[in-house]
């Protein structure tokens, strides 16, 4: 079933993101708290999707195809935004760049792998990556709104470490995808139509031998 509440909660972080990208042009500290609120629901419901489709036993091939584009959409469009917005600037625009391109990467791969049918495993490395990436994100979302507390420069420190663990999970899923690559046929391989096949057979029986 494609329309359950795990792949319901999947689609819903798609379609927040007109409503965050439209909570940075609200006046003052409104930006800061709507679309930190909005991004911390997105990833709220990226862990009770995966959740309640293993509770549930609801997973399915629509959801694992759904939830990482999902949660590369999410982290995409925040760092584009927080880059537009001068909420990342300066030398902190570089790890952002890193987060940004080993998504694209690691998507690439990802997707020549399923067409020959090899999966790639996300390790725990990748897992804090996630967490590290999703924390420094929604602290630069809240920027300065409390003067006490230096939380723009805490997010600016967590993607920098954020973008450390993306080099690192990136080579190992090049790694783990390379031998692959390699011994990979230049052409995908497709097996004749079986429609085709009882045809050629038909009609090899139905003429008369010489």
């Amino acid at each position: 079933m494609i329309f359950n509440l795990p792949n319901l909660l999947t689609l819903s972080r798609i379609l927040s993101l007109p409503l965050f990208v439209g909570a940075f042009y609200l006046e003052g500290v409104a930006a800061h708290w709507t679309s930190f609120a909005i991004f911390a629901l997105a990833g709220i419901t990226d862990f009770f999707d995966g959740y309640l489709a293993r509770a549930w036993q609801q997973q399915s091939g629509f959801g694992r195809f759904l939830d990482p584009i999902a949660d590369k959409l999410l982290i995409a469009v925040a760092i584009v935004m927080l880059v537009a917005f001068d909420r990342v600037t300066g030398l902190a625009v570089l790890p952002a760049l890193v987060i940004l391109c080993r998504e694209i990467l690691v998507s690439g791969l990802r997707e020549f792998l399923a067409e020959i049918r090899i999966s790639v495993p996300v390790s725990y490395l990748a897992k804090w990556k996630t967490a590290v990436q999703m924390l420094a994100i929604g602290l630069l979302l809240l920027g300065d709104v409390m003067p006490s507390l230096p939380l723009g420069e805490i997010g600016t420190f967590g993607i920098w470490a954020a973008a450390m663990f993306t080099l690192i999970t990136g080579f190992d899923y090049f790694q783990h995808g390379l031998r692959h690559l390699l011994e990979a046929p230049a052409t995908p391989t497709v097996a004749p139509d079986k429609g085709m096949r009882d045809a050629k057979e038909a009609s090899r029986k139905s003429t008369p031998e010489a």
